[in-house]
């Protein structure tokens, strides 16, 4: 039976790289965006080289497109998700009193809302299988306080929380749970960051920022038996940030 995974915000950054790995392992991977364009080519670049994939297009901006996508993605999948990787996000910077309610709602309805949907739907599916793997993608910036990043480091210190939480409720019926904390990386989505973004990753050991694969890698070792002893752990990736 060929394993399942579906990805959110795999069309490009991190989600891609992650769908590109996990379908050059044989994974049949179900990639989640907004833009249809994209999504097109991401499979079937993925396609080209071998792999299998489909794309479900979505906004998930609330529970009941959550709840679709998870349905969709059980249909694709020949019944079944093996993997769920929370990765799709937004995060828009700025002070605490200039960010609107509009900004809050759309942060915590993709970072926060969606991811606990998704899992929610496919957790207890996984559990009446008896295996599963769920990976959260959550920021180094979700561990301590930063100057303007008060919204979208909030809503990710929520997910991981939310990893622990799960992995408490899942883990015993075989769904481990973990989540990566990315440190700077540098995306189409990171792009308009410019120098901004070199100098956050100057502040670590490593001193530049990541690239997606670099982060994937990290991912697909958590969603697969490579960490089959892990649970509950939030990995973090971030060139040594939380060393200093």
């Amino acid at each position: 039976m060929t394993t399942t995974a579906l990805i959110t915000g795999a069309t490009s950054g991190i989600g891609r790289a992650t769908a590109d790995k996990l379908a050059q392992g044989g994974v049949h991977v179900m990639v989640v965006g907004r833009n249809v364009e994209r999504g097109q080519k991401t499979i079937a670049a993925i396609r080209t080289a071998g792999g299998k994939a489909d794309f479900i297009s979505s906004d998930l901006r609330d529970a009941e497109s959550a709840r679709a996508v998870a349905e969709k993605a059980v249909e694709l999948g020949g019944g079944h998700v093996d993997i769920l990787i929370n990765n799709a996000g937004i995060f828009p910077f700025g002070p605490t009193h200039e960010m609107s309610e509009k900004s809050f709602d759309d942060v915590y309805a993709l970072n926060v809302k969606a991811p606990y949907f998704l899992v929610a739907k496919l957790a207890p599916l996984m559990a009446q299988r008896g295996k599963g793997a769920i990976v959260n993608v959550s920021t180094m910036v979700a561990g301590y306080g930063a100057v303007g990043m008060s919204l979208y480091g909030s809503s990710k210190a929520a997910i991981s929380l939310l990893t622990k939480a799960w992995a408490a409720e899942y883990g015993p019926k075989g769904v481990r749970v973990n989540a990566v904390s990315p440190g700077p990386t540098r995306t189409e989505g990171t792009a308009a960051m410019g120098d901004a973004l070199q100098e956050l990753a100057a502040q670590a050991p490593a001193g530049r920022p990541a690239r997606p694969e670099e982060i994937a890698e990290a991912i697909v070792f958590l969603a697969t038996d490579h960490a089959s002893f892990v649970q509950g752990a939030i990995l973090p990736v971030d060139g040594g940030r939380t060393a200093v």
